[in-house]
């Protein structure tokens, strides 16, 4: 997994908690690396989930509401260090449209070591949007919060919906919720 994910989770963790609940963090992971993470570096999937687990364990907090925190978090900096990217793109379901084509091509070209999930458009009318997401590392939580953090970057509302499939797959629907319906619920 890429570093940039690793030293953005720690960040957030830094910011969020505290510095001595990051080390107490870090010093869960496997692989004996104190922290010593790099942002272009490449490394397990499993030494973030050994980080998730211990922060869920000390905060109380399930894991996947920080998993879907982080996904939020990390969508915030992706705007800031790749504004390009967001630029580009008139709304949420353009950007998310473009997830596969567009966007995880440009970051094989900065990353080609980077092993990322797929996102395939299913089904998009101007109301709604439906995405199947496939990744072995089944990181669904990370993927909902970075589609909620996009909702907010483009400055949209939207409800989203996930349902599991029998291929080991995730569909995603996302609905488009207007001020008015927001402010009714």
């Amino acid at each position: 997994m890429l570093g940039l994910v690793f030293t953005e989770f720690i960040e957030l963790v830094e910011d969020r908690f505290s510095p001595e609940m990051a080390d107490r963090v870090i010093a869960a992971a496997p692989g004996g690396r104190g922290g010593a993470y790099t942002a272009v570096g490449y490394y397990p999937h499993e030494e973030l989930v050994a980080m998730v687990l211990e922060l869920a364990r000390i905060s109380g907090a399930p894991v996947p509401q920080l998993v879907r925190a982080f996904g939020s978090h990390l969508l915030q900096r992706f705007t800031q260090i790749y504004p390009q990217m967001f630029e580009r793109h008139r709304g949420l379901f353009d950007f998310l449209a473009a997830i596969d084509g567009e966007i995880h091509v440009e970051v094989r070209k900065l990353y080609p070591q980077a092993s990322l999930p797929r996102f395939e458009v299913m089904q998009r009318s101007a109301q709604q949007l439906t995405l199947r997401y496939s990744s072995p590392r089944g990181m669904q939580s990370l993927a909902i919060g970075l589609m909620e953090g996009a909702a907010a970057h483009y400055g949209e509302r939207c409800e989203i919906a996930s349902r599991d499939q029998a291929d080991g797959s995730t569909l995603f629907e996302l609905r488009r919720v207007s001020v008015e319906q927001a402010v009714a619920v």
